[in-house]
């Protein structure tokens, strides 16, 4: 059975659907939830599902070494950011070459980057004129937004759509796409 690590800062609506995803699968589970923020919704999602939830310490997380030892301790397979809004050190990453992925609500290059997340990065679609919007699944690397893409899938944008109801669109992809990608890297 493949283990699954997610990161997460926020609701975790992304993290409940890769463990609905995998409630009854004999090829993965989420092993361990761990976010940044110690109000987040994801831990209570992990706390009703029964999955191990870790509140991350930044000084630790970013000068350390312990949730690199944490994860290989735990045998964990995949590394999911799922709304994770922290730039991954450069251990962690060495830790797991091409096996730490993440979600962006943009179709990347475009609206990627240090601060471009959840509302800021729809406000910069809308503003920018965009036809269309959407996700992208990728590898995560050193740098924010930039590692190899493994999924794109769009969504029209309408004159009538505001930062609110495109993020409804955007997260209606994700929460299609997310888990089904998640299983063909553990594949």
């Amino acid at each position: 059975m493949k283990k699954i690590a997610i990161f997460a800062s926020g609701t975790g609506s992304n993290a409940q659907k890769i463990i609905d995803h995998f409630r009854d699968s004999s090829l993965a589970t989420v092993h361990i939830i761990l976010s940044n923020k110690p109000d987040a919704g994801v831990l209570g999602i992990a706390a009703r599902e029964g999955i191990r939830a870790v509140v991350i310490d930044k000084e630790t997380f970013f000068r350390g070494d312990a949730y690199v030892k944490l994860l290989q301790e735990e045998g964990i397979d995949l590394v999911v950011l799922a709304g994770f809004l922290w730039k991954v050190p450069a251990n962690l990453v060495a830790a797991f070459p091409d096996r730490i992925i993440n979600i962006h609500p943009a179709l990347l290059p475009k609206y990627g980057g240090k601060g471009m997340y959840g509302h800021f990065v729809h406000e910069a679609v809308l503003a920018a004129g965009e036809k269309e919007s959407g996700i992208t699944i990728h590898f995560v690397n050193e740098r924010y937004d930039e590692g190899g893409i493994i999924l794109q899938e769009s969504c029209a944008i309408s004159a009538e759509d505001t930062p609110d109801t495109l993020a409804r669109k955007v997260q209606a992809l994700e929460h299609r796409w997310f888990p089904a990608i998640v299983e063909r890297l553990l594949k």
